[in-house]
């Protein structure tokens, strides 16, 4: 099964679509699609556990709210993931939250897990991302082929 990068967010509030928005781009990349799994994960997150399940390597890419400048990346791994998103940080949070602890009940969670977030500037009804965060995109994708090559996948070129 291939390494499943998740983007997910409601394009509908302007950067809470930063995951949808990155990973509609990757989309696009035919050096990419080969070597991985891309989901445009929206806000349905239960409907995402047959996706998510039995996963060797899982990267979510997503908006959160953790106190940082607008466009700064966190980068979370593993265990941190599921307590970020129980502390209620995004909108459709809380379907992650439950996913993961279902993957977790069913022995299905991932052996490795990513969290590549993203502080919003805006959150408001508007389609479409603010300048600062539409600016932040290249930086996203460094920090994505940095974590494939610490996870030792193939980190292709994004344009």
């Amino acid at each position: 099964m291939k390494p499943l990068i998740l983007g997910v967010g409601n394009i509908l509030l302007s950067d809470e679509g930063v995951g949808v928005r990155a990973v509609q781009h990757l989309e696009k990349n035919a050096n990419f699609t080969p070597h991985f799994d891309l989901v445009d994960g929206g806000t349905c997150c239960m409907e995402l556990l047959d996706v998510m399940a039995n996963r060797d390597y899982l990267i979510i890419i997503d908006a959160v709210i953790a106190g940082k400048r607008p466009g700064e990346i966190i980068v979370l791994k593993d265990e941190q993931v599921p307590a970020l998103f129980s502390r209620k940080i995004s909108p459709h949070q809380l379907g992650i939250c439950d996913v993961l602890s279902a993957l977790k009940l069913t022995d299905e969670y991932p052996k490795h897990l990513c969290l590549i977030g993203i502080q919003p500037e805006s959150l408001e009804s508007h389609i479409g991302l603010t300048k600062t965060v539409e600016n932040a995109m290249p930086a996203v994708f460094q920090c994505l082929a940095q974590q494939l090559t610490e996870l030792g996948l193939p980190s292709p070129v994004i344009n």
